[in-house]
């Protein structure tokens, strides 16, 4: 399953990492949102696909503040 080894990707890397990954999530959630806003957007179900590993990323950097 895609999902299930995206999560086990981000459990190994280092929270710097994660944290740069969040930065640009999030500046390609702001991007589709803004696509979407002018009808540019093909693909609208990116937009909830991101704002998911998003909230994934920021679950695994809890975690492991949790940790430490």
């Amino acid at each position: 399953m895609k999902t299930s080894n995206y999560v086990k990707d981000l459990r190994e890397e280092t929270v710097a990492s994660l944290q740069e990954q969040l930065v640009a999530a999030k500046k390609e959630l702001f991007n589709l949102r803004f696509q979407n806003a002018t009808n540019q957007l093909d693909n609208t179900g990116r937009i909830k696909e991101v704002r998911r590993n998003i909230a994934r990323i920021q679950t695994i950097i809890t975690e492991k503040a949790k940790l430490s």
